[in-house]
């Protein structure tokens, strides 16, 4: 007669034949530690292997990530940098980020950033001799095409664009529309009909001329240095938050080129915007279709003037349902602009560059 031996629990059957075979005597001391060994064993790669997935997985153990350090050689339109604190990027939702305008770090900086203005200028120059081997550059600009000059000398210098066109490395519009967590504020009151705001009138643009069109058959109330009516920055918007409808005309008409005189001036003040700028396609890429007027869908500026003046309230309120379940939030802080870079930074590629920035940018 053979003695039956127990089988530890989740082994198979031929774990239990081939390991703790049992004699007529009874079972192996030895079989049995082999046994238990290869058990232990088995237990610590599950174990291991556990753990692996445990820091895969979203709210698991984080690894470890390197702060990376991005430097300003020159701020935007000032000589003095504003405060710089550690967790500068951290205000804007962005960890592992280390923004910067002192130059001593140009050796050890992961990033060096330019704004183009001072550049064009000549207000700041590139340290092309103390450039770092494999260094990436960026070139930052939120200006059109049609006010950047001197990109032809920039040739083979940078490898990452930042600005407000979707092709860019580091796209960083002017604004966006962002899910409302909360009730709508109310609509402010109106009074007028529609307002401008114009500091630089040159009759060979675009923009003006649409103006002089429009302005026989529209009562367009036009403030700013052009008109000799400025307004005080904290006067803006409630100037223009009393009239139904505010003229978004942008400065020159490029790819992607929508700027503050949309988000804020119009969408943010809570005038009805009417656009001229890229194609209507463009900006439904960043809005609802049913929030803004566009220029171009109407035949004359007479039509346009006809179809603004003739809108009843109920048609009017209708440009304003995204308020319900959307709010505006502009992008208009350089330090957050700066902080975007190390949001794309793992995901750029390091070996590019633009051997023909000018090309590519006025295309």
């Amino acid at each position: 007669m053979t003695l039956a031996c127990p089988t530890p629990a989740g082994w198979t059957q031929s774990d239990s034949l081939s390991s703790l075979a049992c004699s007529a005597a009874g079972c192996g001391p030895a079989r049995r530690l082999r046994g238990w060994g290869s058990l232990a064993g088995g237990a610590l790669l599950i174990a291991l292997w556990l753990l692996w997935l445990l820091e895969l997985a979203p709210g698991g153990a984080p690894a470890h990530q390197p702060t990376i350090t991005i430097l300003v050689w020159h701020w935007p339109f000032t000589d003095r940098p504003p405060e710089l604190p550690s967790n500068t990027c951290a205000h804007y939702g962005i960890a592992h980020c280390h923004l910067s305008a002192n130059r001593s770090l140009l050796a050890s900086a992961d990033a060096v950033v330019f704004h183009h203005r001072e550049l064009e200028t000549r207000r700041s120059y590139l340290p092309l001799a103390q450039r770092p081997h494999g260094q990436p550059w960026v070139w930052a600009s939120m200006e059109s095409p049609s006010h950047t000059h001197g990109l032809g000398r920039l040739r083979g210098v940078f490898n990452w664009v930042l600005s407000y066109r979707r092709d860019s490395d580091i796209f960083v519009p002017y604004g966006r529309m962002e899910a409302r967590s909360g009730p709508s504020p109310p609509l402010p009151t109106k009074s007028g009909l529609a307002a401008w705001v114009i500091s630089n009138f040159q009759e060979r643009q675009r923009r003006a001329r649409l103006y002089r069109q429009l302005s026989p058959h529209l009562q367009v109330d036009v403030f700013g240095r052009a008109s000799r009516r400025p307004l005080c920055a904290h006067c803006l918007l409630p100037t223009i938050a009393r009239y139904r409808f505010y003229l978004s005309f942008e400065n020159s008409q490029h790819q992607d080129y929508i700027t503050e005189k949309f988000w804020r001036n119009a969408l943010v003040a809570g005038a009805v915007p009417v656009v001229l700028g890229p194609p209507r396609a463009t900006y439904e890429a960043f809005v609802p279709p049913d929030s803004f007027v566009h220029v171009d869908d109407f035949g004359s500026p007479r039509e346009l003037a006809a179809f603004l003046s003739g809108m009843n309230e109920s048609h009017y309120r209708r440009f304003f349902l995204w308020r319900d379940r959307l709010r505006v939030r502009l992008l208009d802080d350089w330090r957050e602009r700066f902080c975007a870079i190390c949001a794309h930074y793992p995901h750029l590629p390091h070996g590019q560059v633009y051997e023909d920035l000018e090309g590519w940018f006025q295309a």
